[in-house]
């Protein structure tokens, strides 16, 4: 009876452990420090990508129009809309709630950067872009929107 209540006991907690070393999900809605936008971030094939799905000031203060991809080095993309533009791209989990190896475009200088995604807990998550070593390079932390 001892053996049999020890193992219960022993695999509840096993079970429980595993419940709690379950990774944090960065798929959803999120926004950033400055709120000009929220993106989303959702599976794509087996990696994770993030792209616009509302801007604070969808149209440019000067036109009056929608506010397009007009810094990007590629001159034939600079008339695709920022909104619903695909900005981040590639992640895969490494571990520890991080995912790793994306790339993320910042759509107001037109620069690609390397870039991780670590969740810090279930509403809130570093997105770091660097370009060669992590070390160095600038972090932000998003919010998830509900």
């Amino acid at each position: 009876m001892k053996k049999t209540l020890l193992l219960c006991l022993t695999l509840l907690l096993g079970v429980i452990g595993a419940a709690s070393a379950q990774k944090l999900s960065p798929l959803g809605v999120w926004t950033n420090a400055e709120k000009k936008a929220t993106f989303e971030i959702y599976q794509c094939g087996n990696k994770l990508c993030g792209k616009i799905v509302t801007l604070t000031v969808p149209n440019d203060p000067k036109t009056g129009k929608p506010k397009t991809d007009s810094m990007n080095p590629d001159p034939k993309l600079r008339n695709r809309p920022r909104l619903g533009l695909v900005f981040m791209q590639g992640f895969e989990y490494d571990e520890g709630n991080k995912w790793d190896d994306g790339k993320i475009y910042d759509p107001e200088s037109g620069k690609t950067y390397s870039c991780y995604m670590k969740m810090e807990n279930q509403n809130t998550m570093e997105v770091k872009g660097y370009i060669g070593f992590s070390m160095i390079g600038k972090s932000q932390t998003w919010t998830r929107v509900r």
